[in-house]
């Protein structure tokens, strides 16, 4: 069995978790928030390298880019379209899905297009790259504990990780940039009391990933799989050799 796929996945792992949390706080103590569209630019690449990494083998397909763009532009327009709402968005569903019908690494692009894309509706600045980070690392844990046989196609299942991965990786990342950025000085008690105070959103968050989850997950991943499957999308020649 190749090893290839696994060397993959470690590259990813050390763009995601090392590359680009060091990007974005060399963006906070070194740029000042100043130079978010940089750091914006820099996840993007970083997010883009594993994606490019599966081509090694095979010549990449038009239909696997566009598939790409298509699902970061319909969360880019769900999350538009419910703007009257505040935290009430299906962008983390919509990642999920990705994440389990492409892999990781096409589930953590997706997050990462999707917060930029829309936050030129929504407003760019220092908090944009932590939304894409926060995005893209649930597609990322989706995808891989989907790879690993944890995670299924199972609504309840969906609805949980959904759920509990809204709450606690995009809440709690995105309350740790509040702490960071909004107060002159950042202390245990900063962060509480941002995190409490942020609690509100998370949980209309947390709750409308669930409920779109169980409205658009089955169609949704059956049509994706049903596409890959028929198109032999994602798929690595060795692996389509076995």
């Amino acid at each position: 069995m190749s090893k290839k796929p696994d060397r993959r996945l470690i590259f990813s792992v050390v763009l995601i978790f090392l590359a680009i949390p060091l990007t974005i706080a060399f963006g906070m103590s070194v740029l000042h928030d100043r130079r978010y569209y940089f750091v914006s630019v820099a996840i993007l690449i970083y997010t883009m390298l594993p994606f490019l990494l599966s081509f090694e083998h095979r010549r990449p397909k038009a239909r696997e880019v566009i598939l790409i763009c298509s699902l970061s532009a319909i969360s880019v327009i769900g999350r538009a379209a419910f703007f009257m709402i505040p935290e009430f968005k299906p962008v983390a569903a919509i990642v999920i899905i990705a994440g389990i019908c492409l892999g990781p690494e096409s589930g953590f692009l997706v997050g990462a297009l999707s917060g930029f894309v829309s936050n030129f509706f929504f407003g760019q600045g220092a908090w944009t790259p932590w939304q894409m980070f926060s995005f893209g690392i649930i597609g990322f844990l989706a995808g891989f504990l989907h790879q690993r046989g944890i995670l299924n196609e199972n609504r309840a299942v969906l609805c949980v990780f959904g759920g509990l991965s809204t709450f606690v990786i995009y809440g709690g990342l995105m309350n740790l940039s509040s702490a960071l950025t909004v107060s002159p000085g950042f202390g245990q008690d900063v962060f509480w009391a941002t995190f409490l105070a942020g609690i509100p959103f998370d949980l209309v968050h947390a709750a409308s990933t669930v409920i779109f989850l169980l409205f658009i997950a089955k169609p949704m991943t059956e049509r994706l799989i049903r596409i890959r499957v028929k198109y032999g999308l994602m798929e690595d020649k060795d692996s389509s050799a076995q």
